[in-house]
């Protein structure tokens, strides 16, 4: 039997979720959104899991959506009901991940961009590798990350979310982490096991009061983030349906430069 797309393991207090697409550097499928979102409910029931840790199988964290099962829907005849389901499916996993009672640590193994890196900003801490990388490439594909841009004012503010909504600039680590994303960066080997340390530290304290300071975060101080979500949504799922994005698709794939109408 194929392994599972996504991993879940059980160590002491800590559960693990891992990405385990690594031959698509866990590009995000419409599958691995249903088993993300299961996965999370199910450490949500496991009474002895105090936190949770969520990684990337190989050499990537997550690249994002799946491009290519995108592409597939864009040639679909009920497309435009598809890209809702897809945007709503991914905001329900991030409104589920803000909503998690119990702290989340993203151990960043690699790359996180795009969908991926929204995963990021939806943890509550982040330990990133040295290799790992931060950045919103949707504008060279002619799409728009509709669902992170709140994600992200959210958590490091607008002037430095303008910037890299609008130049699709990637950061390396260390820059990453100066901008306030990343909240750690350690040496490749060791970004399991720090996230997991982290995990257990969370461990420590009182469940209650973990759950009500997440409450308090989230649900208090970001009081408008799931208004913003749902708007969100609506404008990725809107900017697949345009010309710019069956160009900006079909170049990446094809590995060209876009041609934009």
């Amino acid at each position: 039997m194929p392994e599972p797309i996504v991993q879940v393991k059980v160590h002491a207090h800590v559960g693990t979720i891992v990405l385990n697409r690594p031959a698509r550097r866990n590009a995000i499928s419409r599958q691995m959104l249903a088993d993300l979102l299961q996965a999370f409910e199910d450490l949500h029931q496991e009474r002895k899991v105090r936190a949770v840790v969520l990684t990337g199988a190989g050499s990537a964290f997550c690249a994002g959506m799946d491009l290519g099962e995108m592409l597939e829907t864009s040639k679909a005849d009920d497309a435009l009901t598809m890209w809702h389901h897809d945007a709503v499916a991914y905001r329900d996993v991030v409104e589920y991940m803000l909503r998690f009672p119990k702290p989340i640590i993203a151990a960043v193994n690699g790359p996180a961009v795009a969908g991926g890196a929204g995963l990021v900003l939806a943890a509550d801490v982040v330990v990133a590798s040295s290799t790992a990388k931060f950045g919103l490439p949707e504008p060279l594909r002619g799409l728009v990350a509709g669902l992170v841009a709140p994600l992200l004012a959210f958590r490091v503010g607008g002037g430095l979310s303008a910037y890299l909504l609008l130049t699709a600039e990637v950061l390396e680590a260390e820059e990453a982490k100066l901008r306030g994303i990343f909240h750690e960066v350690v040496a490749d080997e060791f970004v399991w096991a720090r996230a997991a340390e982290i995990a257990g530290q969370c461990a420590r304290c009182a469940p209650e009061a973990l759950q009500l300071t997440k409450k308090m975060l989230n649900e208090t101080i970001g009081e408008h983030l799931t208004t913003l979500l749902a708007a969100g949504a609506a404008a990725s799922a809107t900017a697949r349906t345009t010309e710019a994005a069956a160009e900006g698709l079909a170049a990446f794939l094809e590995k060209r430069e876009p041609n934009w109408p």
